[in-house]
C-alpha cells in the first residue's frame, strides 16, 4: 500500500512532441521527370531513330531532330542543303541522301520514258520511308525516356511513366506537324552550299507556277534534279532560263565595294539576266575621284538602269549618263528596257554633303509624290509604267496604287511587303555587303541581290530569287525562291492590278 501511494505521487513523465512530416514538393520532382524524359528521348533518337529508306534511285537516312522551329532539312551531300518550312513543331525531318543507287539511276538514264510514274514511285518511297520513321521513332524515344529514368530513378514505376510521357510529347509533336503540314514549302526553299550556285534544281519560275500543283509532282522533280546533279558529278547544271521570262537582276548600295562587279557578272551570266536595275548609293562619297569605280559597268552586256541614292552625287550621275547602255532614272522620267517599263526619281539628299543640311522624312515623301505624279501621267498618256524605282523605302511607298511593283534600297536589308493599295515594294540589301561599313559590326554584313522573273506577256513579277552571299571573309551562300502570292498553285490569279487601281 505504501509502494502505491509513493507511486501515485511519482510525476508523469512528459510525452514526446508531435513533429509535422515534410510535405513532398511535386514541381522540383514534375521538373526533374521532365528533363529525364527530354533527356532520355534525345538519346534514344540518336542512337536508334535513324530509318535507311530508298527514295527514287536514291539511298536516304531519315531521323527525327529536336528543334524550336520544325521545317525540313534535305541534305545533299557533298553539294548542299535544302531547308523547308514544312511544319511548326518541336520536331525537324532531316533527310541525308546518303548515295544514289547506280542501277536505279542507270535504268532512268537507259530510259527517260520512266521518270513519267517517277513521281508515284517517289511519293510511295517517302510514304512508306515516313511510316518506319514513326514507328521507330515511337520506341526510339520510349526505350530511351524509360532507360534514363530506371537508371535515375531506380523504380520501374518511375521508368515506365518516363517512358509514357515521352510517348505522349512524341505523338504531341507528330499532331502538331500533322495540324501544320504546309506541301507547298517545297516551291520556296532555301539553297545552301553549292547547291546554291543552281537554282535550276526546282525548276525555273513559270514551270513552278503552271506545273507543280501537288507535292507529290514538285517532290518528284526535285529528285529528278537532284540524280542529274549526282550523274554530272562535278560539273553542275546550266540554268536554264524560260524563255517567256523577262530576268531582272535588282542590286543596291554598292557603296565602292569593288567585289560587287564581279558578283554582278558571274549573276547576269549564270540566271541569264535582261537587264540590271541599281537602286542607288553605287558610291560613298560622290567625288569625281570615285568615278573611274563605274567603269566596270560598261562591261556587263546588259543595260543597267539606275536611280541616284544619298550617297550620289550630281557629279557621278552625270558621269553614268554619258556611259553606254547605261539609263539614269530621274524626276520620274520613264523609259522601255528589255520589255519593260521603269520611270524612277534620284534621292533629294546628298548625304556626303555636309554644307547642305538635309531635308529628313519630307524630302523624301515630297520625292515620292513627284515619282507618283508622273507614274499618273505615264498611265493616262496609255504608256503604264511596270516598274518604278527610288533609292529611300519613304519615297517608294508613295508610288502606292499607281504601279504594280516599286523598288528601292538605302536600309542595306532586304524585305518585301504589299502597300495598301496593292503596289508591291521590294526592298534590296546592300550588293556592296555595306562597303567599309562591313566591319562595324560583330559580324560583316551580307551580299545581298534579287532575281525578279516578270511574265513576257503580262510584265507582271511572277517570282523571285533572293541571293545572300557571305560578308568580308566568309564563303557562305544561300538562294531562297519566293513566288508572288497570285501566282501560287491554285490562285485563280484575278486580284485587281495596282496599276487600275484609283489612286
Amino acid at each position: 500500500m505504501p509502494n502505491r501511494t509513493r507511486d501515485r505521487r511519482r510525476p508523469a513523465r512528459p510525452l514526446p512532441a508531435l513533429e509535422l512530416a515534410a510535405r513532398p514538393r511535386p514541381w522540383p520532382r514534375a521538373l526533374g521527370l521532365t528533363v529525364v524524359v527530354l533527356v532520355g528521348a534525345w538519346l534514344g533518337l540518336l542512337v536508334v531513330g535513324d530509318v535507311r529508306a530508298p527514295v527514287g534511285p536514291m539511298d536516304t537516312t531519315m531521323a527525327l531532330r529536336p528543334s524550336l522551329t520544325g521545317g525540313t532539312k534535305i541534305n545533299v551531300s557533298p553539294l548542299g542543303a535544302l531547308t523547308l518550312d514544312s511544319h511548326v513543331a518541336p520536331v525537324r525531318l532531316d533527310v541525308n541522301v546518303d548515295q544514289l543507287d547506280p542501277l536505279r539511276s542507270q535504268a532512268l538514264v537507259n530510259h527517260p520514258e520512266r521518270l513519267s510514274g517517277l513521281q508515284d514511285e517517289v511519293a510511295r518511297d517517302v510514304e512508306h520511308g515516313t511510316l518506319d520513321l514513326a514507328v521507330r521513332s515511337g520506341v526510339a524515344v520510349v526505350s530511351g525516356a524509360t532507360a534514363l529514368g530506371l537508371a535515375v530513378y531506380r523504380r520501374p514505376r518511375r521508368a515506365l511513366a518516363a517512358g509514357g510521357l515521352a510517348l505522349a510529347l512524341l505523338t504531341a509533336s507528330g499532331v502538331a506537324a500533322y495540324a501544320t503540314w504546309n506541301p507547298k514549302s517545297v516551291l520556296e526553299p532555301r539553297f545552301s552550299g553549292l547547291l546554291s550556285s543552281a537554282p535550276s534544281v526546282v525548276g525555273n519560275a513559270r514551270s513552278i507556277v503552271t506545273e507543280f500543283d501537288v507535292y507529290q509532282k514538285e517532290l518528284a522533280r526535285l529528285v529528278t534534279n537532284v540524280t542529274k546533279l549526282y550523274d554530272a558529278t562535278s560539273t553542275l547544271p546550266v540554268y536554264q532560263p524560260d524563255p517567256s521570262t523577262i530576268r531582272v537582276l535588282h542590286v543596291s548600295d554598292i557603296h565602292l565595294n569593288p567585289a560587287s562587279w564581279k558578283i554582278i557578272g558571274s549573276l547576269v551570266e549564270q540566271y541569264g539576266v535582261d537587264v540590271i536595275v541599281d537602286s542607288g548609293d553605287t558610291m560613298d562619297h560622290g567625288t569625281a575621284a570615285e568615278n573611274g569605280f563605274l567603269d566596270p559597268v560598261r562591261d556587263l552586256g546588259v543595260p543597267y538602269v539606275w536611280v541616284r541614292g544619298n550617297h550620289d552625287s550630281r557629279v557621278t550621275q552625270r558621269y553614268l549618263e554619258r556611259m553606254r547602255n547605261v539609263h539614269v532614272l530621274d524626276d520620274g522620267r520613264a523609259e522601255t528596257v528589255a520589255g519593260l517599263r521603269f520611270a524612277g526619281i534620284g534621292d533629294p539628299q546628298f548625304t556626303p554633303d555636309r554644307s547642305a543640311v538635309p531635308g529628313g522624312e519630307a524630302a523624301e515623301v515630297l520625292a515620292g509624290d513627284r515619282l507618283a505624279s508622273a507614274l499618273r501621267d505615264q498611265r493616262a498618256a496609255g504608256t503604264p509604267v511596270d516598274v518604278a524605282v527610288a533609292h529611300e523605302p519613304s519615297a517608294a511607298r508613295e508610288t502606292d496604287g499607281v504601279v504594280p511593283l516599286v523598288l528601292c534600297g538605302h536600309l542595306h536589308h532586304e524585305g518585301t511587303e504589299m502597300l495598301p493599295l496593292g503596289t508591291r515594294l521590294r526592298r534590296e540589301g546592300s550588293t556592296g555587303g555595306s562597303g567599309l561599313r562591313a566591319v562595324e559590326r560583330e559580324y560583316p554584313a551580307p551580299i545581298q541581290a534579287s532575281i525578279l522573273y516578270f511574265d513576257r506577256d503580262s510584265r507582271r513579277l511572277r517570282a523571285w530569287d533572293a541571293i545572300e552571299l557571305g560578308g568580308l571573309g566568309l564563303t557562305t551562300a544561300e538562294v531562297s525562291r519566293h513566288l508572288a502570292d497570285e501566282n501560287q498553285p491554285g490562285a485563280d490569279g484575278t486580284s485587281p492590278s495596282p496599276s487600275t487601281t484609283s489612286p
